[in-house]
C-alpha cells in the first residue's frame, strides 16, 4: 500500500471499513437471532403443535 497514491490508499481503507461494517451487521443479527431464539417470551413456539404438513399441500413444487 506505500507504493499508492493518497487517493487510493483512501479508497482501500474506505472499502475495509465497509466490509468491517458489514461483517459487525452480520454478528449483530446473529446474536438478535440467538437472543430471539432463547428467549421465554417466544417459548410457546416450540411446544405448538403441527397444525399442517406435507400431506396438506395440494401442489409441490
Amino acid at each position: 500500500m506505500e507504493k499508492l497514491p493518497e487517493s487510493e490508499i483512501r479508497q482501500v481503507a474506505d472499502f475495509a471499513d465497509f466490509v468491517l461494517r458489514k461483517y459487525e451487521e452480520q454478528l449483530m443479527q446473529k446474536g438478535i437471532e440467538k437472543l430471539a431464539s432463547n428467549s421465554i417470551a417466544l417459548a410457546f413456539l416450540h411446544d405448538e403443535e403441527k397444525l399442517y404438513d406435507e400431506a396438506d399441500l395440494k401442489e409441490k413444487y
